[in-house]
């Protein structure tokens, strides 16, 4: 479980806070998908969960311990982190990308050859085909493949995503969706999705938070934000997709 208790934060006292006393609970196996527009707080939410951006107030609690009270870089190789810019290292081939938390985790190269194997099958890129491969030959679809795979290196509970598809096309972000749904029922994995799409969201989400001038506005369901609005700016958000969502239901 990860808990956000009144988290503030602050870039300067001249400004509105990027994020404005927010409190959320993500419920063990959950994905979350916090929802909203460029600079509504929700990427800053989702880094302060593993400290990327540290909170001003308000404490967050991932696996029932407060965070400030982890070394830092344990914390962030416990937790998976896949972003949009992937950041693939191009002089490792996929194998060396994918293994790198388990070499810093001091795993033998035995085990971690077993591991890079596994999660190439998991995410359906061949061993023979990619394992030696080079990021620079590799399509957006497949380094986004490879960055969940490195994600999952270690088997962290907790999986961070932060935009991870917004820069593909829509039929490999189709794709990759109905596989994160795939992976999701496959490992079970506490996962945080960032996205500003709102079928993206209704797509992947066990619940939706959605974000507006760093302020949380409601967190429910599909059916929660789509029926039953919390405010006026989630009614106007899911008005549109709730009526094309209505028409393709009649239709079918």
């Amino acid at each position: 479980m990860i808990v956000l208790d009144h988290i503030t934060k602050r870039f300067g006292e001249a400004v509105p806070p990027a994020v404005d006393d927010v409190c959320l609970e993500v419920a063990t196996g959950e994905t979350l998908v916090l929802l909203g527009s460029s600079g509504c707080g929700k990427t800053t939410t989702l880094k302060m969960i593993n400290r990327l951006v540290e909170p001003t107030s308000g404490s967050i609690m991932v696996d029932h311990r407060n965070i400030r009270d982890r070394d830092v870089n344990a914390l962030r190789r416990s937790i998976g982190y896949v972003f949009q810019g992937i950041g693939l290292f191009p002089h490792l081939t996929v194998a060396e990308n994918i293994g790198v938390v388990p070499r810093l985790l001091g795993w033998s190269r035995a085990r971690r050859e077993s591991r890079v194997r596994e999660l190439l099958d998991l995410v359906r890129l061949p061993v023979d085909a990619f394992a030696d491969a080079y990021p620079n030959r590799l399509s957006g679809g497949q380094k986004q493949r490879v960055g969940v795979a490195r994600a999952l290196a270690a088997d962290p509970d907790f999986l961070l995503m932060d935009e991870p598809f917004g820069a593909l096309d829509a039929i490999t972000r189709d794709q990759l969706q109905q596989e994160l749904l795939r992976l999701k029922a496959a490992i079970g994995k506490t996962v945080v999705f960032v996205t500003h799409d709102i079928f993206e969201a209704l797509t992947l989400g066990d619940r939706i938070a959605v974000m507006h001038e760093g302020v949380l506005h409601q967190v429910g369901t599909r059916r929660e934000v789509l029926r039953r609005p919390a405010t006026d700016f989630v009614r106007d958000l899911f008005g549109r997709p709730a009526a094309q969502l209505g028409l393709l239901e009649a239709v079918s």
